[in-house]
């Protein structure tokens, strides 16, 4: 009997997608593929803590990233953090999907994070706290796995305890694993694309048309 899609663990990508990039539907794509995951839910943030604010507004990035991932049956949007005051934080997400009406407690959820981002995750607010609630599934340039010497202290006794090799392992539990994969190097940001729209230079072939038709209809990211 083919395997229901629902018994595989769900990823969760947050962000704030200013704009939405190939780089990010490749970890997305990838992080399905490696880790054995049902779905990606995409999670644009409303108000990041943790950076300056998007320069373009929440509902624009939402719209594209709806745009970009609308083909991909894998790829699902969720939109609850755009029209919130408070701070995107993620623990607080988190606690949100595992609600009874939403995810409930017993699927496994697995948070997807670049390598940058999980070795700054003691700055994170309540990070001690994600492990409770997901899985985190960390992307790395092939042939440079986690730097693990590298690692905040606090971090690395995590790493060490809850490293799991193989991703199957991942639907044993709802949380509390960390594994990783190694991701296609695309060199895309979001901050070198919004440069080549500052300077009225083409970002062609590093997002999708239907992003960068949706960012001139609406004049995002204008011409300094």
């Amino acid at each position: 009997m083919p395997e229901d899609w629902r018994e595989r663990p769900l990823g969760i990508f947050g962000g704030t997608f200013d704009p939405v990039h190939f780089g990010h539907l490749r970890l997305a794509e990838e992080a399905a593929d490696h880790l054995q995951l049902g779905e990606v839910c995409w999670i644009p943030a409303g108000q990041p803590p943790l950076r300056a604010a998007p320069q373009v507004s929440a509902r624009h990035r939402l719209a594209m990233v709806r745009l970009a991932t609308a083909r991909n049956p894998s790829f699902e949007v969720d939109a609850a953090e755009v029209d919130t005051a408070q701070a995107s934080y993620t623990v607080l997400t988190l606690e949100r999907l595992r609600q009874a009406n939403q995810l409930g407690q017993r699927r496994p959820l697995v948070l997807l994070l670049g390598a940058d981002a999980f070795a700054a995750l003691p700055g994170w607010h309540r990070w001690q706290s994600l492990l409770e609630l997901a899985h985190i599934g960390v992307a790395h340039r092939p042939g440079f796995p986690i730097d693990v010497a590298r690692l905040p202290e606090a971090l690395l006794a995590c790493y060490r305890e809850r490293f799991c090799a193989q991703p199957a392992a991942l639907r044993e539990s709802a949380a509390g694993r960390i594994a990783t994969f190694a991701m296609t190097p695309l060199g895309i940001s979001a901050t070198q694309i919004r440069t080549l729209l500052a300077n009225g230079s083409s970002p062609r072939y590093l997002l999708p048309d239907e992003v960068i038709a949706y960012i001139r209809n609406h004049r995002l990211y204008p011409e300094k």
